[in-house]
């Protein structure tokens, strides 16, 4: 390619060219809180046929007639509770963001290489990145989706949306995915350390710690979705690199929607029933999430801290995610490291030295 631009005439219009792109994405937020935002944000999340594997015929008239117009004003409100006001923006969007910035400072005098981030659902767009990153002189793109372990529901949907950009572009860039990094040792050594840091703020030690992970749907993972395997080794090796016994960490899945059994134990029931069981100090981390987001804040932090504490529970303590920390975004450069291999060696060998 450089001979080829080394080629062009002097009235040749200006191409920029050469780079390398870096596209973080994660699932996505809503503009606000009100419901006109929600039911936009909700519209385009729930129509995406990698989430709900429905017939059209059979889920759209659910969804329109019923789910869009009751559920908008209610998933508002649990923003409201964990909306970052200072920057009027959810969370996510917030750690994504710096995520994005600080890789940037990661790879800091490497001119050849532009970092970026996007959301799958909402604002700023796959789409609208790619663009930007090509304009940019991107002519390859490495696509991070900011999920350690794969679902079709998640990781392929972000692929797929990717792809379909190409779909409208005469001269595409090349495109390189990430793949799953469940059990990647960095990544479970910043969980561990992660935990550690957290019990070391407490007066007192947690009889159980939770791994709770986002759910699918038990006929998903039939189908052969390898998420539900990914999760048991995350959860195993964490278990293992702390040292504890299975009677001290446990796996639980979360969020499910719908009538359809998902992967379970659930984690609300199961976190309703621990008093019960004489369990009464609990500690909830979310290896899954990159960034702490509703799922996390409200859901666990707020839904689950209540419901444990209401059942004869007496301490709880919410985990948080890895986030931008420097815990968080040493995974996120060794994935980046790894992955543009190829690409940026002379590169990536300074940034890998900078790392240790």
């Amino acid at each position: 390619m450089s001979e080829m631009h080394a080629a062009w005439p002097d009235n040749h219009p200006s191409v920029a060219f050469g780079k390398v792109g870096v596209l973080l994405v994660n699932l996505g937020t809503p503009d606000g809180t009100d419901k006109k935002s929600m039911r936009r944000y909700l519209e385009e999340f729930l129509t995406d046929k990698r989430v709900i594997e429905w017939p059209k015929a059979l889920w759209y008239p659910i969804l329109y007639g019923i789910v869009l117009n009751r559920r908008p004003a209610k998933v508002g409100e649990a923003y409201e509770l964990i909306w970052n006001k200072e920057q009027n923006e959810s969370f996510l969007r917030t750690y994504t963001r710096s995520q994005a910035e600080k890789l940037a400072g990661h790879y800091a005098g490497t001119e050849n290489l532009v970092i970026d981030w996007a959301m799958r659902y909402g604002q700023p767009s796959i789409p609208a990145r790619i663009e930007a990153l090509k304009a940019a002189g991107c002519e390859r793109i490495l696509l991070f989706p900011l999920y350690p372990q794969y679902a079709a529901s998640t990781t392929a949907t972000v692929n797929d949306k990717a792809f379909q950009t190409l779909l409208d572009m005469r001269w595409q860039p090349a495109l390189r995915t990430v793949p799953p990094y469940h059990d990647d040792p960095v990544y479970i050594d910043a969980l561990a350390q992660s935990v550690t840091d957290h019990l070391a703020t407490l007066d007192w030690e947690p009889e159980l710690i939770i791994t709770s992970f986002h759910g699918i749907p038990q006929s998903y993972f039939k189908k052969g979705d390898p998420y539900h395997c990914q999760c048991q080794k995350t959860a195993r090796l964490l278990r293992e690199r702390l040292g504890l016994s299975k009677e001290r960490l446990m796996i639980t899945f979360q969020s499910r929607f719908g009538p359809e059994e998902w992967l379970q134990p659930y984690t609300d029931r199961t976190v309703e029933g621990l008093p019960k069981k004489g369990v009464k100090r609990i500690a909830v981390i979310n290896p899954g999430f990159v960034s702490d987001c509703l799922e996390t804040l409200e859901e666990i932090g707020e839904q689950a801290r209540e419901s444990f504490l209401e059942h004869g529970g007496e301490k709880f303590t919410h985990i948080p995610c890895l986030n931008d920390t420097p815990l968080g975004m040493r995974v996120i450069e060794h994935v980046v490291n790894r992955e543009l291999r190829g690409w940026l060696e002379p590169e990536i060998a300074r940034a890998a030295i900078n790392d240790t």
